[in-house]
């Protein structure tokens, strides 16, 4: 019987500290760890996690919101965790899993975490579109960019010196921005991919 520890934060530039002092109070055997959305289902340490649990072992996370962003995908990771008879504990909420009250407080949690998320869309819908009805709304402005260093980098990139997830640390940039800029670094420089012949 293992005691597993799972932390996640959404960005590479969140730090995981509190979560792991929280492992380290559980005095966990094992920890997976990743930055990645949770609204992404496709987390390749989530998955190394619940392949790697077993019967008997207790699953630690700091917060429900940890593991899954939707109510759905919350419930699908909890069956698979009581299909391998392991027992969930949830620090924040004071979760266990092992008991009737624990397993009955997730789901409510979970459905409360999903519609909190889905009123804080809806009013920041409503106020972007108030906004934008008063002439106030432009969007957010463009984060500045050194074209200089990023062209230095985007060589280094190209030629494998460097990884894109390297890249992207040194330019300050999320992934989908990243993405943008390489596009719009190719086609002012006339970049094209080479084609196969």
């Amino acid at each position: 019987m293992s005691k597993i520890g799972y932390i996640r934060v959404s960005t590479e530039h969140q730090e995981t500290a509190r979560q792991q002092e929280i492992m380290c109070d559980y005095q966990v055997d094992r920890i997976f760890s990743e930055k990645l959305s949770g609204a992404n289902t496709d987390r390749p340490q989530l998955k190394a996690m619940l392949d790697y649990v077993r019967e008997g072992d207790t699953l630690y996370i700091e917060s429900i919101s940890r593991l899954g962003r939707s109510t759905k995908d919350l419930l699908n990771i909890i069956d698979t965790l009581s299909e391998k008879g392991v027992t969930l504990v949830s620090h924040k909420e004071n979760i266990d899993t092992d008991t009737p009250t624990g397993k009955f407080m997730l789901t409510v949690f979970a459905a409360l975490s999903q519609l909190e998320r889905e009123q804080l869309k809806q009013r920041q819908r409503e106020g972007i579109e108030i906004a934008k009805a008063q002439g106030k709304y432009t969007g957010r402005k463009p984060i500045p960019i050194d074209w200089d260093k990023f062209g230095r980098l985007y060589g280094e990139w190209k030629s494998k010196s460097i990884t894109g997830r390297d890249f992207m640390r040194r330019m300050g940039l999320t992934a989908n921005t990243f993405y943008r800029r390489v596009r719009e670094y190719e086609i002012t420089h006339y970049i094209t991919e080479p084609t196969s012949a």
